[in-house]
Order: structure tokens, then C-alpha cells, then sequence
């Protein structure tokens, strides 16, 4: 029995598609076509704004007319200026303590919430309030409460002969009522976060620790604080940019006084915009808290992966 080669010209022989046909048809373009207007609307909302606040900061402009390319001016006479010096130091003492004390309270709590005891379920529901409110809401309220004269503090004061205390008219109390109405407000979000990362512990590591004669410091040093060393990081680098970027904490509050003593990075930039008119300006402060905030975070996170 003969068999028949196949040929080109007898029309038997199937073209196989070319590699480049190939690749171009295991393409599924429908997954990049319902991604498209997600990718649209980041493009329009934040990177748009992004690319010409950036532009803007190497004008000398205002917001009723774009200004004229001034290269690096805006950012040499805001490095110069008292006032955006002034601004650096407040806003690094308000992200310090903010991170530090909003830290400690949340892994207490946390540390305390882990345990088994009755209505902890309720414990964790209230504790995490300050954090699900309207921040307008719950900063407008302190500052009633905090007012120099007739604030609610002020009059409980009263009934044990103390005070007043002016919380918002003095600038050691002002610096200090912004940092812990902060503290009040974000110590939430650290202990549900470390409450998640204490959950995640082998629990034969503290029994482990137990039988080798390790005291509570001892177990805490080894095991609990290894075990969310990863999370702290985290969690210090992003409460680090929020209280940094933190605008209404100390406008709602102080509106950066009294004498500027609470006047943070972007109630400056605010100030410089839309009080001065200086829309070059405020938006050179901006990137550079940017550019800040940028290298804290390569930093600490390189120290994270070195860890």
C-alpha cells in the first residue's frame, strides 16, 4: 500500500501560524478591557494631579494664572524660610510621638484583648470607635470639649479648684493636645492590626519559652516581639505618612496656631496656596514632604529585609 506524500499544491498540508500569530492569539484581551476604566479613573484622579502640582512647584504662579518657569526657586526660598523649618520640626515631633504613643496603647490593648476573659468581644467593638468615626466629628468634639474657658475638661477642673488649663491658646498645650487627640484617634487601627499579627504565634513557642524559665519580658523579648516585628514596620511606616500628611488633626484644632507653634508640612502648603496665593510655593512643600517621606519609607524598609 502506497502512501501519498502530502504537498503545498495538492491543498492537504495545514500552514502552521507563525510563533509571533501564536503568542498574539493566547492574548486574552478581556481581563486589560475591564481593567481599562479602573486604570482611567487612577489616571485622571491621581496622576494627572500628581504630574501638574509637580509642574506647578517650578512656577511662580497662583490659582488664578499659571506663572512663569522659575526652576528651582520655589524650593531654594522654601528650604530658606523659618516658617517651613519651624513646619519640619513640628511635623517630625507630631509623627514621632503620634507613632510611639498610638504603638504602645494599641499592642497593650492588644496584648490585653488577646486573652480570654468575658465580653471581650464588646471591649474590641468600643475600642475601635475612635477609629470608624468621622474625623471631622471627632475632632470638632474634642476641641469643645478642650475650649479654654468653658470646655467640659475646664469646668471638671473647676470642681477640684484646678485650672484652667488653656489647652489652644498656649503652645506647649496646643503642640501636646494635637498629639494626643491623635494618639486617641489612630491607637485603633494598631491594636487591630497587632491583635491579627499576635493571633498568627505559635502558641508552643511561649510553652517552649515556659519550660526554658523565661519570665513575661523574657517571652515578650523572644517570642511576641519577633513574632510582629514584620507588622511594626509596617504599621510604624504608614502611621509615619498619615501623621505627617495629617491636615485636619491640627487644622480642625488649632488651624496651625497659636504662632504657628502647630503649623505642620501641609497646613503650610495649604496656607501657601490658598491664603498667599502662592501656588508655586505650597506645591514645592508638598513634594518635598514627598520626597521625605519617600526615603523614610526605602529606609525602613530596607532595615525591615536586612531584619
Amino acid at each position: 500500500m502506497s502512501v501519498t506524500p502530502l504537498t503545498k499544491e495538492s491543498g492537504n498540508l495545514a500552514t502552521a501560524p507563525s510563533p509571533s500569530r501564536r503568542s498574539w492569539q493566547r492574548i486574552d484581551m478581556l481581563p486589560y478591557l475591564l481593567l481599562l476604566p479602573s486604570v482611567l479613573l487612577i489616571v485622571l484622579i491621581q496622576l494627572y494631579p500628581f504630574v501638574t502640582g509637580f509642574l506647578y512647584s517650578f512656577q511662580n504662579g497662583s490659582l488664578l494664572a499659571p506663572g512663569t518657569f522659575v526652576g528651582l526657586q520655589n524650593y531654594l526660598a522654601t528650604f530658606t524660610d523659618p516658617e517651613f523649618q519651624y513646619s519640619i520640626f513640628f511635623s517630625a515631633i507630631f509623627a514621632i510621638f503620634s507613632v510611639v504613643g498610638s504603638y504602645l496603647l494599641g499592642l497593650g490593648l492588644a496584648l490585653l484583648l488577646i486573652k480570654n476573659f468575658p465580653l471581650r468581644g464588646l471591649f474590641r467593638v468600643l475600642l475601635i470607635i475612635p477609629w470608624i468615626l468621622s474625623s471631622i466629628v471627632t475632632i470638632v468634639s474634642w476641641r469643645w470639649m478642650i475650649q479654654d474657658q468653658h470646655g467640659t475638661i475646664n469646668v471638671l477642673l473647676s470642681w477640684f479648684h484646678l485650672g484652667p488649663i488653656f489647652f489652644l491658646s498656649s503652645t506647649k498645650w496646643a503642640v501636646a493636645s494635637v498629639i494626643v487627640i491623635k494618639v486617641w484617634r489612630t491607637f485603633p487601627f494598631m491594636m487591630i492590626s497587632l491583635i491579627a499579627a499576635l493571633q498568627t504565634i505559635d502558641t508552643s513557642l511561649y510553652e517552649a519559652a515556659r519550660i526554658d524559665g523565661a519570665d513575661r519580658w523574657a517571652s515578650f523579648r523572644s517570642v511576641t516581639f519577633p513574632g510582629i516585628q514584620n507588622i511594626s514596620i509596617i504599621l510604624w511606616i504608614l502611621m509615619t505618612i498619615w501623621s505627617v500628611n495629617d491636615f485636619e488633626t491640627p487644622f480642625l484644632l488649632t488651624a496651625g496656631g497659636p504662632s504657628n507653634a502647630t503649623e505642620s508640612l501641609m497646613i503650610l502648603a495649604y496656607k501657601d496656596v490658598f491664603a498667599r496665593n502662592a501656588l508655586g510655593a505650597g506645591s514645592a512643600v508638598a513634594f518635598i514632604s514627598l520626597i521625605f517621606l519617600m526615603i523614610l519609607a526605602i529606609v525602613m524598609m530596607r532595615l525591615r529585609n536586612r531584619d
